[in-house]
């Protein structure tokens, strides 16, 4: 996976995390269904020890008011919750090795695992073997790119947060450079 496709730029970046999560509720009609009762925040502070940072406020939003889920049978958006933060942080293990190999074998368009300055960190994959990081430069975790390592051996940046990303893949609002449509079936796991 050596190929820099290029970078793309939301049409404007949402910054305000209600706003990204209210933009992919619009884009996954069902997704509202799912919403937890009230906030139920992972414990922060742990993931936040390991990781030497948080991720980016549009996530958090996330975890705290969904569980994990899967949209379209097809990608896998991993979101901590309560109690679950070490399980979770296992699997994010899982693909920092992942990053690391590539990385060795000259695979990752330069990119380094974090916790290397501006290294990948984890935040999704698909079904069909593509990862979704975050390029973790910046002035802070609401600055980071994501990052699309897709099974074809092309990478690619977005500009926007992980909700926004999704969101606009739902609707066409980016190019989708070598994944599939996705649809919005959503079922929690």
């Amino acid at each position: 996976m050596d190929d820099l496709i290029g970078t793309q730029h939301p049409r404007r970046r949402f910054t305000d995390p209600g706003e990204a999560v209210a933009a992919l509720e619009a884009a996954v009609p069902g997704l509202v269904a799912h919403r937890r009762s009230a906030p139920a925040p992972p414990d922060w502070s742990v993931i936040e020890a390991r990781l030497g940072t948080l991720p980016p406020a549009d996530f958090r939003l996330l975890s705290e008011i969904f569980g994990p889920f899967e949209l379209d049978g097809f990608l896998n958006v991993r979101l901590p919750g309560p109690g679950r933060e070490e399980s979770w942080l296992r699997g994010l293990e899982h693909f920092l090795e992942i990053a690391q190999e590539w990385w060795e074998d000259d695979m990752s368009i330069g990119l380094r695992p974090h916790p290397a300055p501006g290294g990948l960190l984890p935040w999704g994959e698909s079904v069909d073997g593509d990862l979704f990081f975050w390029t973790t430069t910046g002035a802070g975790p609401d600055d980071w790119t994501v990052t699309v390592a897709a099974r074809s051996h092309g990478w690619w940046h977005y500009t926007g947060g992980v909700a926004q990303f999704v969101a606009d893949w739902i609707d066409g609002g980016l190019e989708r450079w070598e994944l599939p449509p996705l649809g919005t079936g959503i079922r929690p796991y």
